[in-house]
């Protein structure tokens, strides 16, 4: 039944607008922007900075637009000196209670506080400071910073982690003056049931959230003449990092990236979609395994570091049923210090693995303890030390800091040829490239399984079933006559869903591809901001236009990956694979409260 079209004027223009449609939605409908600060459709529409305020005919005071819905007759006026006058005013007092730090903030170009002022033509600020701003700093996370005295309580970090991510880490304390957004009893993201996915990052309109930097670590890494400093890219990545030099969304510059990170000084540049590749192979058989031996099923897939401190804290008694492989970052950090460092005479102890993610959450699966088996794979052949313990990962880049690295050596990334990735870690097959989309796992490892499965060639490689942004899919797959049930998820609150199935022991499914970030690493945590719903849709067909006109689409047929089993691996899940890309989870479970 379609809605009921109501008849109403905006600005003295008539418009007809849907029954139950809001004011803020009407106007954008027609071409109309009102401003927001604390507005995200769907998700937060608490309505508390006061900023989308319009005027309506007889109405007794001006009316929050994201919140009131239209009726019929109704006449709204956006543009009227009453209502430039409360937007400028309920701005200028966020500003006079707000740190005049806009220079030297991590979010100086993205922050929506800065471009509203400047949007309305705010100049001075006409108010003393409204509160003293002397919060501590939280650092504990190895992720995300949070800075309370940025914070303007606009409440949408609190909407995401609660709504789309159901981990309710942090909420507003206090009262009056004293009101802050924190973690239960004030601990500090890193010691609460935080998924350090980032998304409250990539929400909040300031600078009161923002990634924890290694870049000058990592600088300082590639200055060092004993260090040999090798970097690997994240599929997601070529698909966003134009952002940040003005290139639209959804700009492949997989050749400008791979340039850019060779003139700032890394001795290789490889790919991440190389250890994707071997990720299949391992998670592939795993799973033919567990099919085949009547193993825990549905097996759950584990390349999204946030999903699986997640399920850690609030699913402990589900973890047999993930993965045991690593995720491709952790992968491609034990074989660039084993494989790699051997082939290239490199002692691991001074080879530095610089990562460069989507994900605010490869910061803290970096430096989880378990992460350092090469260390262990050399310690006895090389006599080393447990003083000389490395990770295989030494440090996480986001696509934000990566850019800001590249700006600040005063590169011009869009004059940049194309480059292609080092070898032998810089090989890959389209299977690789969609890891970086919800489903991309799930569509990789199908195209593996399936033809070691049955030995017969796939006729078409896309399983578009699992494709989408949908927040759960589910399909059938015809395997010789087996009918292999499978579903994905993006989005904690999704994957709580399919993990309640799994823990009451009725989940329908045998293999599960769960990812942290609506949208997958697509929308991760350290992607360029904005990063919205049209957005991601954008990353992820630049995405799948590289899988498409890669040469080879399935990851057991990607020669290097072939060479590395030949050389050094020996087999999918042999004695070497497990040691070196397998691992174990933690029974984190809940804090109390």
């Amino acid at each position: 039944m379609a809605d009921k079209m109501l008849n109403i004027k905006i600005d003295g223009k008539e418009c007809k607008a849907a029954e139950g449609t809001t004011i803020l939605k009407a106007a954008r409908e027609v071409g109309i922007d009102i401003p927001t600060l604390c507005y995200l459709e769907g998700i937060s529409e608490n309505a508390s900075c006061g900023v989308c305020c319009v005027e309506v005919r007889n109405a007794k005071s001006l009316l929050r637009a994201c919140i009131t819905k239209v009726s019929e007759g109704m006449e709204i006026y956006t543009n009227t000196p009453a209502v430039r006058g409360a937007r400028r005013m309920n701005v200028e007092l966020l500003l006079a209670g707000h740190p005049k730090e806009c220079p030297t903030c991590d979010k100086n170009e993205t922050c929506e506080l800065r471009v509203l002022a400047s949007d309305l033509g705010i100049r001075a600020v006409r108010f003393a400071k409204t509160r003293k701003r002397d919060f501590n700093v939280d650092l504990s996370s190895p992720s995300i910073i949070r800075d309370p005295n940025k914070c303007i309580l606009c409440g949408r970090c609190i909407a995401v982690c609660s709504q789309v991510q159901s981990v309710n880490a942090i909420d507003f304390v206090n009262r009056g003056a004293k009101t802050i957004v924190s973690t239960f009893f004030n601990e500090g993201l890193g010691k609460v049931e935080c998924a350090n996915c980032g998304q409250c990052v990539l929400v909040c309109p300031t600078g009161a959230l923002t990634e924890k930097s290694s870049i000058d670590d990592v600088w300082k890494a590639i200055h060092d003449p004993k260090k040999t400093v090798v970097v690997q890219t994240a599929p997601a990545v070529r698909a966003a990092i134009g952002e940040e030099f003005g290139l639209p969304a959804g700009t492949l510059v997989t050749g400008k990236m791979t340039a850019a990170l060779r003139r700032l000084g890394y001795d290789k540049v490889f790919d991440t979609q190389f250890t994707a590749d071997l990720t299949i192979m391992e998670e592939g058989f795993e799973l033919i395994d567990r099919i085949k031996n009547k193993g825990v099923l549905p097996l759950i897939t584990s390349c999204s570091p946030g999903w699986i401190k997640f399920s850690e804290h609030f699913f402990p008694d589900v973890l047999d049923h993930l993965s045991s492989c690593k995720s491709p970052q952790q992968m491609f950090g034990a074989v660039a210090k084993t494989y790699y460092a051997e082939k290239a005479g490199v002692d691991p102890k001074d080879m530095v693995v610089v990562s460069i993610m989507p994900c605010t959450a490869k910061k803290f699966e970096a430096k989880r303890p378990e992460m350092d088996s090469a260390f262990e794979y050399w310690k006895d052949k090389k006599a080393y030390k447990d003083s000389d313990k490395f990770p295989d990962v030494d440090y996480v880049l986001t696509t934000r800091e990566a850019a800001q690295m590249v700006k600040e050596a005063g590169i011009d990334f869009n004059k940049l040829p194309d480059e292609d990735f080092d070898n032998p870690l810089g090989e890959s097959t389209g299977a690789a490239v969609i890891f970086g989309a919800t489903g991309g796992v799930m569509e990789a490892a199908l195209r593996t399984a399936y033809e070691v499965i049955t030995k017969k060639k796939l006729d078409k490689l896309d399983f578009k079933d699992v494709r989408g942004f949908e927040g759960i899919k589910s399909a059938e797959v015809d395997v010789d006559g087996l009918t292999v049930k499978v579903a994905v998820a993006s989005g904690l609150a999704n994957a709580r869903k399919l993990l309640d199935e799994v823990k009451a022991g009725k989940s329908p499914y045998h293999f599960i591809e769960i990812m942290c970030c609506p949208g997958g690493c697509l929308g991760g945590g350290g992607q360029p901001i904005p990063t919205n719903t049209e957005v991601r849709k954008k990353r992820a067909e630049a995405i799948y236009r590289e899988d498409a006109g890669k040469p080879i689409r399935k990851s057991h047929e990607n020669p290097s990956i072939t060479a590395i089993y030949k050389e050094f691996l020996i087999e999918p899940l042999g004695e070497k694979s497990h040691h070196l890309l397998h691992t174990t989870y933690t029974k984190r479970g809940l804090l109390k409260k």
